[in-house]
């Protein structure tokens, strides 16, 4: 039977790992702690495709925001995905168990920079000047801690359940 897209089941499975991770974002949490980092990591990693790396994670922040709410800083938060989704997807043969605390690291301090940039830049909570800036990146910082555990925890748990789930189908 032929589906709709064109899927193979790896695919197929990926994209509900990710679903699945975009709908812990609706479920109560602590502030930044999100699968978001990790899919924007991994979805090169999962799909060969960047086109469909890049609409899996567009998509599903659309659909999550849809229920969250729309924020003042959303370009940013979208430009820093997409600025990860390209980068790790030139880079996704390299990504494994071994790298992936660091390129979640540097997914996460991406997201970081560019998304409190934003929050800087849009906001009324920071004087426009260097000074600022500073303080703002400095108050954010138990956020990006949030980012980096969410995102190593996601991370290596749905490249664990992806790993898993070829070997299995390997022997069926």
């Amino acid at each position: 039977m032929t589906n709709l897209f064109n899927f193979s089941k790896k695919d197929i499975f990926a994209l509900g790992l990710i679903l699945l991770m975009v709908f812990s974002r609706l479920l109560p949490h602590p502030p930044n702690f999100t699968p978001i980092i990790a899919v924007a990591i991994l979805s090169g990693y999962f799909f060969k495709n960047i086109y469909m790396s890049l609409f899996v994670l567009l998509f599903t922040m659309l659909a999550s925001d849809l229920f969250i709410g729309f924020y003042k800083n959303m370009i940013f938060v979208y430009l820093s995905l997409i600025m990860i989704v390209l980068i790790f997807f030139k880079i996704r043969k390299k990504i494994n168990y071994k790298n992936l605390f660091i390129f979640g690291f540097f997914g996460s301090l991406i997201f970081f920079i560019i998304s409190n940039l934003g929050v800087w830049f849009l906001g009324n909570l920071y004087e426009k000047n260097l000074e600022g800036l500073i303080k703002c990146y400095f108050l954010a910082i138990p956020f990006f801690k949030n980012t980096l555990f969410s995102t190593l925890i996601f991370s290596y748990t749905a490249i664990y359940f992806h790993k898993y789930s070829t070997i299995k189908a390997k022997y069926k």
